[in-house]
């Protein structure tokens, strides 16, 4: 968890921001780490960040002028994106629970990251965001973002008395994600963001004001493309899955493509099917293959297998990790990973 003198410092940026905007991963737990602080301080834009936070998304504080950026969830910013900002001399908070290198991290930036408090302190950003603003309307939206990075927090067992008919009695946060009416808003939230800037959004402007899970659920004009997003893409996961036949061997490899990537979603959802393997789903989009492992020690095995691969880069958690190689390589990768298991 936060020290309580960096829960202090936060709510003071919290607090002295007028206009703030907030990059967040582009999943559930980024988003409702965003949610969670807008919903509390009632100010600010977020911006849903694909990937690394690169230079591109800097047109986004020339868009909308902030006089604070916060980042939430994201383990990747790149250099290009940070002497943008230190030009303008904008001061940033950025929030993670991820390993990353401190000599990534710019002297002008405030960050905060559990895992340098205690290495076994590892919770998700949602968990963060919640014990900054400790609003009981939202406990809701953060069992959500914690469930979504297979996380039961402490705070479940009061969700589970407020909201007995959404939850399930369970250890395994895989159990609630795929078993619970909680864990469908979860898989609404993870599809709906995989949409057009519009809807997304929408989205947005929605969830900043829903008052709880049963809006999300229930389906309404006001939701009818959530609901959309998730029955179309919830479809093509569970036929995928469908084609998949348990390997004999340690490593269940899988590869698709299309005009879409959810191997982040495709991943966790076989890693519940398949809990004793490792887990690698390969997304092939032209030059470039994106792919999410998960497994016992896989980001150790991840980086021994992309070392010394021109253009490769991966990270995240120690049992859950993306990479992104060439294509070209995606053999060799395969090969070599098999190696180290």
């Amino acid at each position: 968890m936060l020290t309580q003198k960096q829960i202090d410092e936060i709510k003071e940026h919290l607090d002295m921001a007028q206009n703030p905007i907030f990059f967040f991963d582009n999943d559930p737990d980024g988003l409702c780490s965003f949610l969670l602080l807008q919903r509390a301080f009632c100010k600010g834009k977020g911006v849903a960040v694909k990937g690394d936070l690169s230079k591109s998304y800097f047109r986004k504080i020339d868009e909308l002028n902030p006089d604070y950026i916060f980042i939430l969830d994201k383990p990747m910013v790149s250099k290009e994106f940070f002497e943008e900002i230190e030009k303008i001399n904008l001061p940033v908070i950025w929030i993670d629970h991820h390993e990353i290198d401190k000599k990534n991290i710019p002297d002008f930036v405030d960050y905060y990251n559990p895992f340098f408090n205690s290495e076994s302190s590892n919770e998700p950003v949602t968990a963060l965001c919640y014990e900054l603003t400790n609003k009981k309307d939202d406990l809701w939206l953060a069992v959500v973002g914690c469930i979504s990075d297979g996380y039961i927090p402490d705070f479940y067992l009061e969700f589970q008395k407020k909201y007995f008919d959404l939850g399930l009695d369970s250890k395994n946060a895989f159990d609630i994600l795929y078993g619970s009416g909680i864990g469908k808003v979860s898989l609404i939230f993870s599809y709906s963001l995989k949409d057009r800037t519009t809807n997304v959004m929408n989205m947005l402007r929605f969830l900043m004001k829903v008052k709880s899970p049963y809006d999300i659920l229930e389906e309404t004009n006001s939701n009818k493309l959530m609901h959309e997003r998730f029955k179309q893409i919830n479809k093509k996961v569970k036929a995928l899955i469908g084609k998949v036949v348990k390997p004999e061997e340690k490593i269940l490899f899988f590869k698709y493509g299309g005009d879409l990537s959810f191997s982040s979603e495709l991943a966790n959802e076989l890693s519940y099917k398949f809990p004793e393997k490792i887990i690698v789903v390969a997304y092939v989009n032209g030059a470039k293959v994106n792919i999410s492992l998960r497994g016992k020690s896989v980001k150790e095995k991840l980086l021994k297998t992309i070392s010394g691969m021109s253009g490769a880069k991966g990270g995240g958690h120690e049992n859950a990790v993306g990479a992104q190689i060439n294509t070209s390589d995606l053999d060799e990768f395969k090969k070599n990973l098999f190696e180290y298991v």
